[in-house]
């Protein structure tokens, strides 16, 4: 691996959308950065299935984190780790085998977050309705996707997709409440919920710039890049950052309200990725 003074790490899920087409620019930006040697992790709250080929067609081979800080995945032999074997149930493994990719689990592995999910649901009496319980034609109704994409889109590793039916708002707050008691995580995307036990985007981070000092041999500075929707989920875990705003800067002086410290990039500029790539390589 090439010496570098950063690491990113990008909430992407703003930039590349499940429909429709990505960010213009963003390949070239992508391919910029390896010719740099400068790695990318992308965050997201897609599965492993799901994210599979928005990384193939965007060139991205650097690792990458799943389903809201459920875990971190590597592409093969990235960091040379290998998966442990021969654990004894009561142990949790470090890194795990899931697919083409040997993953560091954060959350537990499904079906613990399914198991508790439905345990709260008939505890509460609020009713939930898992992805994986539609038919597929269901599925395809209430996710608006095609088919395989609406297939890929249930297929989870760590926690477990759905939405509430027919419940009031109140509800939805009680059975928020009653989550929170028993540490289950409730996070939500519109109008679909996740459901996992133990996911930490902040210990994800941790865990991949750990690999990245001891593969460089010195400490790179982790810098953080998002759009206002998602800064939150990953700003406070990083020593610089960049806000990609949906305005321009000098004319809503509230832009970086949540973000003062972050450096202000207007998305919907057309040098934006080459202002992105300057940052990197001066101090906020």
């Amino acid at each position: 691996m090439r010496q570098t003074s950063s690491i990113l790490f990008i909430a992407v899920d703003s930039l590349i959308p499940i429909r429709g087409k990505s960010m213009p620019g963003l390949d070239e930006f992508t391919a910029t950065l390896d010719h740099q040697g400068i790695p990318a992790v992308w965050l997201t709250s897609r599965s492993r299935l799901q994210f599979d080929e928005p990384r193939r067609k965007l060139g991205h081979g650097h690792p990458f984190i799943a389903e809201d800080g459920c875990a971190a995945c590597l592409p093969e032999d990235y960091f040379h780790l290998r998966p442990e074997s021969n654990l004894s149930k009561s142990q949790k493994a470090s890194t795990i085998r899931l697919g083409r990719f040997t993953c560091i689990p954060v959350a537990e592995s499904l079906p613990a977050a399914t198991e508790a999910l439905e345990t709260l649901s008939a505890d509460t009496r609020v009713p939930v309705v898992p992805l994986r319980s539609l038919s597929l034609r269901e599925l395809v109704q209430n996710t608006g996707l095609p088919e395989r994409e609406a297939e890929l889109a249930r297929q989870r590793d760590f926690d477990e997709v759905f939405f509430f039916a027919g419940v009031s708002d109140q509800d939805i707050q009680r059975f928020l409440a009653e989550a929170k008691n028993r540490k289950l995580q409730l996070r939500q995307h519109g109008v679909f919920w996740s459901a996992a036990i133990g996911a930490s985007t902040q210990r994800c981070i941790r865990d991949l710039s750990k690999l990245y000092d001891r593969a460089l041999r010195q400490h790179a500075h982790i810098v953080g890049v998002a759009t206002e929707d998602l800064s939150q989920g990953l700003f406070p875990f990083c020593e610089r950052t960049i806000l990609l705003t949906r305005r321009a800067q000098e004319s809503d002086s509230t832009s970086l309200a949540p973000n003062p410290r972050a450096r202000g990039l207007e998305l919907r500029a057309p040098d934006l990725w080459d202002h992105v790539i300057e940052a990197l390589s001066t101090k906020n």
